[in-house]
């Protein structure tokens, strides 16, 4: 077995969600739950099928996006994941619906961070083992560090004032 870390670029603005799911027809239930979810949200979505022709599938509302999800499921080739690039949107606006599709199995990461992906290589294939998602702590937050994030759910209307 060969361990492989691969970087995933996510430019300004954008969030990314990988997880690990069963069958083909994911790409389009994903597309369904995502369109239906925000009028505004801008996605492209890829899945990576592990057997059959084994391509990657994708669908989005976004081309740069969809193009995006399908070009980074490709250089992670693992099968049975699935990629979404978010714009406009939020993963914490889609988490919960994406867990509830019947075939998704678990939620790898959503994050904007830098991204890092350790991905395990045999003979026979390829899987995610786990990710990097941003930097370590630095410390423990502070009381102006506590005013500080509490300020920030509040501008981004999670909390009300």
């Amino acid at each position: 077995m060969e361990l492989k870390t691969i970087k995933i670029d996510i430019s300004e603005g954008l969030n990314i969600i990988i997880g690990q799911s069963h069958f083909v027809k994911t790409v389009e239930d994903m597309y369904e739950i995502l369109v239906g979810a925000s009028p505004s949200l801008k996605f492209g979505i890829a899945f990576s099928e592990a057997s059959g022709p084994c391509l990657v599938r994708y669908e989005g509302n976004d081309e740069a996006l969809t193009k995006l999800a399908s070009e980074t499921s490709l250089a992670l080739s693992c099968g049975h994941t699935f990629i979404i690039f978010l714009k406009d949107g939020f993963p914490i606006n889609v988490l919960n619906a994406i867990k509830a599709c019947q075939e998704v199995c678990h939620i790898i990461c959503a994050t904007a961070n830098p991204l890092q992906v350790i991905v395990a290589e045999t003979e026979q294939g390829r899987g995610i083992m786990g990710v990097i998602d941003g930097s370590r702590p630095k410390g423990i937050e502070e009381e102006k560090d506590k005013k500080d994030r509490k300020a920030l759910l509040r501008q981004f209307g999670y909390k009300l004032s």
